[in-house]
């Protein structure tokens, strides 16, 4: 009759078992829907068993595997003692982090938040995007690059509404270039701000999220958070503002160029964009050529999300690298044509 599989050393490997005791924290919310915790958990640690009762949860399996997810049930008990919730994002990050055993902890790098609105925080929720937030802070531009769902525009509208409550600045400036994503829409009917209110609802509805609902139109009114297309950037000097330009992907170098030179006294800018996504007809895409031109100057920083970062479903992660390996696979099909061209324009 055949074994059981044994170790090299011709042994079963050890088996453990731990208890974590829940405390600091509201039960219910924290084990989520149906034990949604439990579920992330038994996903990242497939080989460990996960038992709550009342505020224990008892773990067991494989030794190494069960030290390991003990700390990262730590880890996270420990974000949401901080945050008030945590999430399955937190569960992946962290056991991420643990596994990695370098650098800060998950939970210094998951628990503290940027805003809370009506009881929700917003916070970094993974390693990628707690170094953004912290070059927002250091630097006076910063530049946030990286596919969708990754968070840029999401946190940088967090710490533009925290600066302006902090009266850190006087005023909030979103833009975006009114660039249409593939498809053309033709005239579209009404007023100016009819027109452009597509472009800029994805903006109005970030703003709307971190703030109280009576609160939005009476700031807008104000003038103290404007919404504009970039067009109306050109002859503006922005002094005390902070300034996010959203999908600066589809801006044309000379687009980027103005708008970065709208820097005024007392002002920060956030550019964000996804340089995959370009929808510009024939130009050349200002983020791309803007990443080339001013990296390394000083207090100017160019933050590199990737789909490790992203926060939406899990399978939009695997969608990012799928086509990133597409793209990869054309480009190194193009290279043998391309040169073969250059040669012959050259009279080789």
């Amino acid at each position: 009759m055949p074994s059981a599989p044994d170790t090299a050393a011709g042994r079963p490997p050890a088996r453990l078992e731990r208890t974590v005791l829940l405390t600091g924290v509201d039960l219910a919310q924290f084990l989520g829907h149906r034990d949604q915790l439990i579920a992330d958990l038994e996903r990242q640690h497939p080989d460990v068993e996960f038992h709550a009762r009342d505020h224990v949860l008892t773990l067991s399996g494989p030794a190494g595997e069960v030290r390991a997810a003990e700390q990262v049930v730590s880890e996270v008990l420990e974000v949401a003692r901080r945050s008030g919730a945590v999430s399955r994002h937190d569960v992946r990050e962290a056991t991420r982090m643990v596994a990695r055993g370098d650098g800060p902890t998950a939970s210094q790098v998951l628990s503290e938040p940027i805003l809370s609105v009506r009881g929700h925080a917003i916070r970094p929720q993974t390693r990628g995007q707690r170094q953004y937030v912290d070059a927002i802070d250091e630097h006076t531009v910063t530049f946030g690059i990286g596919p969708a769902g990754t968070g840029k525009t999401y946190l940088a509208m967090a710490k533009a509404v925290q600066a302006l409550q902090r009266r850190e600045v006087a005023k909030i400036i979103l833009t975006r270039p009114a660039v249409e994503a593939g498809e053309r829409l033709g005239y579209l009917p009404g007023t100016l701000e009819d027109k452009i209110d597509p472009y800029l609802r994805p903006l109005f509805d970030a703003v709307g999220s971190m703030m109280e609902q009576e609160v939005v139109p009476k700031l807008l009114a104000a003038g103290t958070i404007e919404v504009a297309p970039l067009a109306y950037m050109r002859g503006r000097t922005l002094n005390e503002a902070f300034v996010i330009l959203d999908e600066a992907q589809n801006t044309t170098p000379e687009q980027m160029k103005m708008f970065l030179t709208r820097l005024g006294y007392g002002s920060k800018m956030v550019v964000t964009g996804d340089v995959t996504q370009v929808d510009l007809p024939i130009a050349a895409s200002g983020l791309r050529v803007v990443s080339r031109i001013l990296r390394g100057v000083d207090d100017i920083h160019f933050s590199e999300l990737t789909s490790d970062d992203i926060v939406r479903h899990s399978l939009v992660g695997r969608i990012v690298d799928a086509y990133s390996a597409y793209e990869e696979e054309r480009n190194v099909a193009r290279r043998p044509a391309d040169r073969g061209t250059a040669a012959e324009e050259s009279g080789a």
